[in-house]
């Protein structure tokens, strides 16, 4: 039902240009490749999406859903749809209207507003809608243009080289995400790209891909994107917990463990995953779960090498809801794994990382270039993740049961060469556009033991990791 002589003109506006639609495209074919490479990246093939103004169903297409369902407003350009597309469902209706959105069925796992936001009356209501279509895994994924390229593009229309559009809401990407905010949606993350709309002879996809993205250039890109998280949909009912404990060579912190940890919430899984030690950590790893009968403790050993191998060998047979790290030299107290539960338990956070480089170090519990190198990849993967990470080395890292499962069936994206495991979920939960948030706890000395971290060594590791992280999740 039309409410407005303004969206009365924008209905026939995209009448007015169905039949020509595929041939504006196609004008601009490099801008929409690009663009799509970079929707690819967010939203995974195989997922079930709804695209709301979808247009011709184009870019709904170039997804690959497994279910894909779009919604407009022109009954000619979804008549065009459905013939161009015909394995995706398309609908016509407004998005403003409740019931049109209530018609789309769902849940879905993404929902793509792409250049839509321009042309609506009430932004935040129409984001407010969208919530009975989600879960608390759905992400909302908003694309839109630069307010600042607004002169170039009408220059564009003008010239014939893009197809004309009528006046639309002037939105920077702190307007999104504000927008997003006031409808009750959380932004995970905001990313700036595309700088060159035109190929020129292969200059443009260089310069999208390595230069828009950089500090600083990267406010002038064309193209922003937010992907929100439904925050009506975030609480999902957790109940219990498995605490994993990776220990080598740890014998003298494995009862304090226990004995400090706190019954945080009603259920509590805990398992010591040991790592070939030479100080019978596994027998007192025996001994200790002997000696508690009352707690659920649990005693393996890993097949291989690593903390990583040993965290996800644990991971794999926990039965938690949530999962947690809590590493054997108990530098970060167990007392505070309770604010780490209120935190994904609330729903504040979907991937909770522990930061150690907010309150004041003990004496001795980090050397100094250690402290150095931590802040400095800490800045180099919040510009990397477009997520703000204060301290990636933590070892107390908390996530839900169901999205590491999530996590580990995507995780051939990035290869197995983290021995740590901290970049595998860092990253992991990057790529399912997760909510992450830091939670500062104040770092200790170790008590018992010697660390096991080679700076200069896995200093160069990480090293590598950055530029293996900027080709598989900045310049793609």
């Amino acid at each position: 039902m039309l409410v407005s002589d303004r969206k009365a003109e924008i209905l026939n506006h995209s009448e007015k240009y169905a039949a020509s639609r595929e041939a504006w495209r196609q004008k601009s074919a490099f801008f929409h490749r690009e663009d799509e490479i970079y929707l690819r990246f967010l939203i995974p093939a195989g997922a079930r999406v709804l695209e709301i103004g979808c247009g011709t169903g184009d870019t709904l297409a170039a997804l690959s859903p497994s279910y894909g369902v779009g919604l407009d407003l022109s009954p000619t350009m979804i008549e065009q749809a459905g013939r161009l597309h015909p394995s995706l469902t398309f609908h016509v209706g407004d998005c403003e209207d409740a019931a049109a959105i209530a018609a789309l069925g769902g849940p879905f796992d993404y929902i793509l507003v792409q250049d839509t936001l321009g042309s609506i009356e009430d932004c935040q209501k129409f984001l407010e809608r969208l919530h009975p279509l989600c879960t608390r895994q759905t992400r909302l994924v908003i694309g839109y243009f630069s307010h600042l390229w607004q002169p170039v593009l009408r220059l564009a229309e003008w010239m014939g080289q893009r197809m004309p559009y009528p006046a639309q809401n002037v939105l920077a990407p702190d307007d999104v995400a504000n927008l997003a905010l006031l409808a009750d949606f959380d932004p995970v993350k905001t990313e700036r790209r595309l700088l060159m709309p035109v190929s020129l002879l292969g200059l443009g996809r260089i310069l999208n891909r390595f230069v828009s993205i950089l500090p600083g250039i990267r406010q002038l890109a064309l193209r922003h994107y937010v992907v929100c998280r439904s925050m009506r949909a975030a609480d999902d009912g957790l109940k219990s917990a498995t605490v994993v404990i990776p220990a080598r060579n740890e014998r003298g912190n494995i009862e304090p463990a226990i004995q400090r940890l706190p019954q945080f919430c009603d259920d509590i899984e805990i398992i010591f995953i040991e790592g070939h030690s030479k100080d019978g950590t596994f027998d007192e790893i025996e001994r200790v779960k002997a000696a508690y009968p009352d707690k659920d403790i649990k005693a393996m050993r890993q097949p291989g090498k690593g903390k990583a191998d040993a965290v996800f060998t644990a991971y794999d047979v926990a039965r938690g809801d949530v999962l947690m790290i809590l590493d054997a030299d108990l530098t970060m107290p167990p007392e505070q794994l309770p604010k780490f539960w209120d935190a994904i338990r609330s729903g504040k956070g979907e991937f909770v990382n522990g930061s150690r480089l907010v309150y004041p170090l003990e004496d001795d519990a980090m050397r100094f270039l250690n402290l150095i190198a931590n802040k400095t990849f800490s800045y180099l993967f919040s510009w990397l993740l477009n997520q703000r990470y204060t301290d990636t080395l933590c070892g107390t890292k908390v996530m839900r049961r169901s999205d590491y499962y999530r996590l580990r069936e995507g995780k051939a994206y990035f290869g197995d060469f983290d021995p740590f495991g901290d970049f595998d979920l860092i990253f992991g939960a990057s790529k399912l556009n997760l909510k992450s948030i830091d939670l500062p706890i104040r770092y200790a000395a170790r008590s018992y033991g010697e660390t096991q971290i080679s700076r200069f060594r896995h200093g160069v590791m990480l090293l590598k990791m950055v530029v293996f992280a900027f080709f598989k999740i900045k310049a793609i």
